[in-house]
């Protein structure tokens, strides 16, 4: 389930740092990051363009309540101070005493701190070098992305997503679930199976599928094989036996390629009465050829049987 926010200012989660980010592009990438996975609070430590940018909000793609809060700060130690716990990111092994975790591990101790009441954050540095060893050294701890070593270097925008979604991933309930999911179906009994089955290799029959004759056997069978193995849904069964009754339409009186179905002479009559029909109500005649008064040739015909 999605997490449910509390009404105090900390539901926010950690607060996200940019240390001297270069481009109001970035941040405002970052701030779109940000909202995509319910952090609000972002802070700028000396921007090299200045605030407020136009071009960050342009960037951010509507997430307006994470630019109007932007704090700027003149100094990195004074953005940090209310924080109890910060995450520095680095794609660099650095040298000193700091503890290293992955962003999953990061994310879920985030949460935990947040549980606590502490306030946290995520350090991130410059788009084209990152933070510098002094910078790293004002962090609990270090959080590194899986990346290939031999192209470490991620965007800013890129790496404030990756925190984000584990930020959000450590507060639901079971981190597999998605917030939508596809249609729950019915699973089709054996009964209506094997009716399908019945109902296929008769009409592939009739067209002659089964050739030679001593081979049909081991052809039903690797068709049964084929059939089985998909698990079907009942829906998926009838849109089968539509597709087959639709097929099946074509007989020996009119083979394949002599036409449409809606052509066959023994539907000429119900085409006749569509027509009368469209031309006294002043409306184009049906050019599917399906009449629901004239039986269907070979099977039921609907997409629903």
């Amino acid at each position: 389930m999605p997490i449910t926010k509390d009404p105090d200012n900390t539901a926010a989660g950690p607060a996200i740092i940019l240390v001297e980010p270069q481009l109001g592009e970035n941040i405002g990438m970052v701030a779109r990051a940000m909202a995509n996975f319910g952090l609000s609070e972002l802070r700028l430590v000396n921007p090299r363009d200045g605030w407020p940018s136009e071009k960050a909000r342009a960037a951010a793609s509507r997430a307006d309540h994470v630019i109007d809060a932007v704090e700027v700060f003149d100094d990195l130690a004074s953005a940090l101070a209310d924080l109890n716990f910060v995450f520095a990111t680095t794609a660099r092994q650095r040298d000193g005493f700091k503890s290293v975790r992955g962003p999953v591990e990061a994310g879920r101790m985030l949460r935990a701190r947040h549980a606590m009441g502490q306030r946290t954050g995520i350090l991130f540095g410059r788009e084209r070098f990152g933070l510098y060893n002094d910078e790293v050294g004002l962090a609990d701890e270090i959080v590194t992305f899986p990346v290939d070593p031999d192209f470490s270097s991620l965007n800013i925008a890129q790496a404030a997503l990756l925190m984000s979604y584990e930020w959000m991933k450590s507060g639901l309930e079971d981190e597999t679930r998605t917030n939508f999911s596809g249609p729950e179906m019915k699973p089709a009994s054996k009964e209506e199976l094997h009716g399908l089955f019945t109902y296929l290799e008769g009409a592939l029959e009739a067209r002659g599928y089964f050739r030679p004759a001593p081979k049909k056997p081991k052809m039903v069978d690797n068709l049964r094989a084929v059939l089985t193995r998909a698990g079907f849904a009942e829906p998926e069964l009838k849109v089968l036996r539509g597709i087959i009754s639709s097929l099946d339409r074509f007989s020996p009186a009119m083979p394949r390629g002599d036409g449409s179905p809606g052509d066959d002479p023994r539907r000429l009559p119900a085409a006749a009465a569509r027509a009368r029909k469209a031309e006294a109500t002043g409306r184009a005649p049906d050019a599917s050829g399906d009449d629901t008064d004239t039986p269907l040739l070979g099977g039921k015909g609907t997409d629903n049987d």
